[in-house]
């Protein structure tokens, strides 16, 4: 594939991940089953990480803390297109990660309302799969 190819997918994607959709969120339960709740992502291909903003003691952040390695994937469609992103969830609390998620999201979505619980799902992305995603994948 050529350079200019690899670009155009690769602008494609970051486009994609950068139009205001719903996404979804799937983590798994204790039992083992899927948990899957829509949410709000955002996605620095850079550094290959998803964002998801949200209060603590959620289900999906009990989810994320209980799991031993916490596999997570996060997915958007529309129409025929799709993608979905996969990848080992942390939870991050800090002041300054908080600010960067909810900047990252007002700037896809909208500034989100003030939320004292609020906390990061950072997903560290492995595996992009579906209908748009980046040429290397």
């Amino acid at each position: 594939m050529d350079t200019g190819t690899q670009d155009d997918a690769d602008a494609e994607f970051v486009r994609f991940w950068q139009e205001r959709r719903v996404c979804f969120l799937s983590t798994t339960r204790a039992d083992g089953t899927p948990h899957l709740v829509p949410v709000g992502v955002t996605y620095d291909h850079a550094t290959r990480t998803a964002r998801v903003i949200t209060s603590r003691g959620t289900a999906k952040v009990r989810n994320v803390e209980r799991a031993e390695r916490p596999v997570v994937a996060v997915s958007q469609v529309d129409g025929r297109r799709w993608s979905t992103l996969e990848g080992v969830a942390t939870v991050r609390e800090d002041a300054e990660a908080v600010r960067d998620a909810e900047a990252r999201y007002a700037a896809r979505y909208r500034q989100p309302r003030a939320n004292p619980a609020r906390v990061v799902i950072e997903i560290s992305v492995r595996r992009c799969l579906g209908t748009v995603r980046p040429a290397h994948e």
